[in-house]
């Protein structure tokens, strides 16, 4: 991902915690490594983490990640559209909201 893209609580947090933030990348490196799935599949399984969350940056990131792997925005409204009956429709409403602020730039 471009650094430009990416949050300046973000890019501050990695200036200050250099280390955490390396390790943090590198667990996510290799979670994604460590079974068949392939990097779109896997940011929209990370999407929908988000979402259950309710966790906007986390949503914008993961919105943005699975873009750049390929997927269309009609899969990644999918994704969240799935959740409907396990998260709520007021958190699926939120989560496609946050997905506009990334998909609608």
């Amino acid at each position: 991902m471009s650094k430009e893209k990416l949050p300046k609580m973000y890019m501050d947090f990695r200036k200050r915690y250099p280390k955490v933030s390396a390790a943090v990348e590198n667990l996510g490196k290799a979670a994604r490594a460590a079974g068949p799935l392939n990097k779109k599949t896997s940011h929209l399984i990370q999407l929908s983490a988000a979402a259950a969350m309710r966790s906007e940056g986390s949503v914008h990131s993961h919105v943005r990640r699975a873009i750049e792997a390929g997927a269309k925005k009609e899969e990644i409204y999918h994704t969240l559209i799935l959740l409907t009956s396990t998260i709520g429709f007021p958190a699926v409403s939120a989560a496609i909201s946050w997905a506009d602020d990334v998909i609608k730039k």
